[in-house]
């Protein structure tokens, strides 16, 4: 039915032709007519895509020399996991450690605050599936949280609603556990049980059942969710020792702290004093106004992921003052593009597919990210920038992959990359301009929870 009635536009019938015989060996004779495409062929088929497009003089030009350069410290793993966006937030946190009490390759426990991202965000469905419950199992809302009922992704905001309430440990509190560094087989299963709860929940919604009923049911299923987590990630410790020894190699220990106290009284950072500032240029997002995204949260009552969005240049003057004070830029990308991993390198003229396939790909960033081309799959920290003329050139940048990519971890992203693939950065709120800060405090327009800009989307 929907194919029909799509058929026809303006009293036409629109209809693409059938893939005959004939079509594809006229398609094969083209093909072969052009000595071109055998020598693209062969490189290809040899090397692969990526490989056989690649260009030298763009890995040759982007080094990791860096006129401001404000972060060289030992980088993180996140492994096969999505948690680029808590690694990046507890990357920025770390340094003000590192900083604060003079300290070196400091680090903070990602799975303590996995597992109570995992547990908010099985609350956070239940609730959902509560709220939809008088919606047709079809509908667009109940498909899109049964999809996915909980994930590892996440954005700024979300870390800010863990930090504040359950705080930070270090590392070695709380070491990574197998399932944390491969959250495949985690998820699996955690979302198989979400399913067969949200079955139950809709049920006793339609039955009319009591509120007292539905919430004891709830709780005797976070008590499951908790037990799996437990056994899956390890129990988050109730306290904690906050121990290190200085670059002066003076030792220094906080006895039995709780993680809410540790970062209440012994970080030297308030992850309110920061703004979620974005470059999505599409008509559907005006410039200089304020967003949020429906169904993006991990926590009931937690806090939106709200964004100002701003031109690029104005992006790249607050992440470029945030730098000179010395301090590290957390942000977002669509990591997919012209990434050579291995080298640690993002360059818009990394790769010549024009080349290759002698095709252009001719779409600009708003019509990328409204067709869903490109969008941010993956959050890491500008740690320095390099700046000829007052313009910048290229970015250095932290990773959370390990120290064998790029240089020893980090990875050079150029100046038109970052204008064709970064989405969003985070800075200091006191960086803003007066207007910013106006138009970052005024409601904010709800976008529909299928908006690219959702964290729900897997980041890797």
């Amino acid at each position: 039915m929907y194919q029909q009635n799509n058929k026809f536009r303006n009293g036409v019938f629109y209809m693409s032709r059938p893939l005959t015989s004939e079509r594809i060996n006229e398609m094969k004779k083209e093909f072969n007519s052009n000595r071109g495409n055998q020598v693209a062929q062969t490189a290809a088929t040899t090397n692969g895509l990526f490989k056989a497009a690649e260009n030298i003089r763009s890995i040759d030009d982007n080094n990791f020399n860096f006129s401001i350069d404000v972060d060289t410290h030992q980088v993180t793993n996140q492994r096969h996991s999505g948690r680029c966006w808590m690694f990046s937030c507890l990357n920025v946190i770390r340094f003000q450690i590192e900083k604060q009490y003079n300290i070196e390759n400091f680090e903070l426990s990602q799975n303590y605050l996995f597992f109570y991202d995992k547990l908010e965000k099985a609350n956070y469905f239940y609730q959902n599936i509560l709220d939809t419950s008088g919606e047709e199992l079809s509908s667009r809302d109940v498909q899109f949280l049964l999809n996915s009922p909980q994930q590892d992704g996440g954005d700024w905001n979300l870390i800010i609603s863990l930090v504040e309430k359950y705080g930070v440990v270090p590392k070695y509190e709380m070491d990574e556990s197998s399932c944390s560094m491969d959250s495949t087989e985690l998820n699996t299963l955690l979302n198989r049980k979400l399913r067969a709860d949200a079955i139950v929940l809709r049920r006793m919604m339609n039955s009319n059942k009591t509120n007292d009923e539905i919430k004891s049911f709830i709780d005797e299923q976070l008590v499951e969710v908790y037990r799996i987590l437990s056994i899956a990630l390890g129990t988050p410790p109730e306290t904690i020792n906050f121990t290190f020894r200085n670059k002066d190699k003076k030792y220094t220990s906080y006895q039995n702290l709780t993680p809410v106290e540790m970062y209440q009284k012994y970080v030297d950072i308030d992850l309110n004093d920061y703004a979620i500032i974005i470059n999505v240029p599409t008509e559907s997002m005006p410039f200089d106004q304020t967003f949020e995204v429906e169904l993006s949260g991990n926590m009931v009552d937690g806090k939106p992921n709200r964004y100002l969005n701003v031109e690029m240049d104005e992006l790249k003057k607050l992440t470029i003052k945030q730098l000179k004070s010395g301090e590290p830029v957390w942000f977002a990308c669509d990591v997919l593009k012209h990434f050579d991993r291995q080298k640690g390198i993002m360059s818009d003229s990394l790769y010549k597919f024009k080349e290759l396939f002698d095709l252009d790909f001719n779409m600009t960033k708003g019509e990328r990210f409204n067709y869903r081309e490109s969008l941010p799959t993956h959050a890491m920290v500008i740690a320095g920038v390099n700046i000829v003329d007052d313009k910048p050139t290229k970015w250095k940048v932290e990773n959370s992959w390990g120290d064998t990519i790029g240089d020893k971890g980090f990875c050079v992203m150029d100046d038109k990359w970052m204008t064709d693939y970064l989405f969003e950065v985070v800075v200091r709120k006191e960086f803003l301009t007066d207007t910013q800060r106006a138009n970052l405090d005024k409601d904010a327009t709800v976008l529909p929870f299928w908006n690219p800009m959702n964290p729900i989307t897997p980041m890797i």
